[in-house]
């Protein structure tokens, strides 16, 4: 079976390998393409995944190309985690709106926008390429913004794009944990967008252990969303909010610390990842070590200025692990060896959130079989969650529009209906501003 991974050069990539690795079951992944712009970033990743497979029997082959069109012939899955302007426009995105006071993160406000009017223009293209030269294979979705690009893709594939995040997993995964379950035989009550959904559920064994949680103080206190958003707001809430949510119920207070921050994190992995790639291209280097190093101290940085802000403290050792290479493996072993699973995951609505209409992504626990990813019903949002769903889906909306059309009078839309910008004039002050930063933001008249 044949994997593509589109972004082949990212840092990421041995994540994946790494999981494709444990998997010794029929049906498995046996070749890998890595497809990247960059031939330098992709050498140095296949230098960290030939490490990888020293020690592992009938480790899948791996090549690496930049021709798009030789890479997706006769992929069974396409795995798409591309960075359109690199961690140059990441950076960019977070300095532009910073300079207006308002977030700049990737996916959320400001920074999210820019960052999906670069990149949806890509994907759509990446979309139709796969449905020319292998539409029987399925699309694993990670480039962000998730949800936003998986719809885009969507309207070119279909069911047959599929987006994936660790951020819903390793939610679940705190909650069971300290509430002495084990994560695995836990059905999780999940639901929002990409960054933007609650938990608000969690049963064990047909009963909702989240109430118990809620009641107690100490324990609620004691992992990362607890410490993040305060045990007051979690009760206040009745529900544990994805930790992406902070930059909304926190917005003043991540804003001022992302503007006193030494260096934005988009600037921070810019400069770190540099220095892997500047280590790797060295001969007499190990490049699984150098990699191994570099992810701990990326990891360990997740959300820093968040925690800080909140008084969180460092994150527990648990947390570093990731997930989103697990998430991607056990979607396909679902598909390929029809083993049917749940996962929460990024697909069309279909009927599932009533106050959406049914080509909307959304992120929602899916039963997964050989057929694909179905949304499991799920209760209706409370209203204050409600609203917040609806005006996000309605921005991404106005982005795809942008996308499609190129109306720079769109772009200036989808910045001001987003919650977290406030001002008409800004909205116009920030397409200014990332239209003189990007060059990929040209098309936008």
């Amino acid at each position: 079976m044949k994997l593509t991974i589109l972004g082949g050069g990212g840092f990421r990539v041995p994540l994946v390998y790494g999981a494709l690795l444990t998997d010794r079951g029929e049906g498995r992944v046996t070749e890998v393409v890595l497809h990247d712009l960059d031939a330098g970033r992709l050498s140095a990743v296949a230098r960290v995944l030939a490490e990888q497979a020293a020690v592992v029997p009938d480790a899948p082959a791996v090549t690496a190309t930049t021709d798009l069109d030789e890479a997706l012939r006769g992929a069974d899955f396409v795995f798409s985690a591309i960075r359109v302007g690199g961690l140059e426009g990441r950076a960019a995105d977070e300095r532009v709106a910073l300079a207006e006071g308002v977030l700049g993160q990737e996916t959320v406000g400001a920074g999210g926008i820019a960052y999906g009017l670069r990149t949806v223009p890509v994907a759509v293209e990446i979309a139709r390429r796969v449905a020319r030269l292998a539409p029987d294979a399925w699309v694993i979705n990670f480039t962000n913004p998730a949800g936003l690009v998986t719809e885009a893709m969507s309207r070119h594939l279909g069911d047959r794009v599929i987006g994936i995040c660790d951020s819903p997993v390793g939610l679940g995964r705190r909650i069971a944990r300290v509430l002495g379950a084990n994560p695995r035989e836990a059905w999780i009550d999940y639901v929002g967008l990409n960054h933007l959904g609650w938990v608000r559920g969690l049963h064990i064994a047909g009963r909702d252990e989240l109430p118990r949680l809620l009641a107690d103080p100490d324990l609620l206190g004691s992992f990362e969303e607890g410490k993040l958003f305060g045990v007051d707001w979690l009760q206040s809430l009745g529900a544990i909010p994805n930790e992406y949510l902070h930059y909304y119920y926190f917005n003043r207070e991540a804003v001022r610390s992302y503007q006193q921050a030494e260096k934005t994190r988009g600037a921070f992995l810019r400069d770190q990842q540099a220095h892997f790639y500047e280590a790797v291209a060295d001969p007499g280097s190990k490049a699984l070590d150098v990699w191994d190093r570099t992810r701990a101290e990326r990891e360990a940085t997740y959300m820093a200025e968040n925690r800080e802000t909140a008084g969180a403290g460092e994150r527990d050792a648990d947390d570093l692990s990731g997930g989103y290479e697990k998430v991607a493996l056990a979607l396909m072993r679902a598909i390929a060896r029809d083993e049917r699973t749940t996962l929460i995951l990024n697909v069309r609505n279909r009927g599932t959130l009533s106050v959406l209409d049914g080509e909307a992504v959304i992120e929602v626990p899916c039963l997964v079989d050989a057929n694909g990813a179905h949304p499991v019903a799920v209760a209706p949002l409370p209203d204050h969650a409600t609203g917040l769903v609806c005006a996000v889906k309605a921005v991404e909306r106005e982005v795809l529009a942008a996308a499609e059309s190129g109306s720079r009078a769109t772009a200036v839309k989808a910045f001001a209906l987003h919650p977290l910008v406030d001002s008409v004039n800004v909205a116009r002050r920030l397409v200014e501003g990332y239209t003189d930063a990007h060059p990929g933001l040209a098309y936008l008249k």
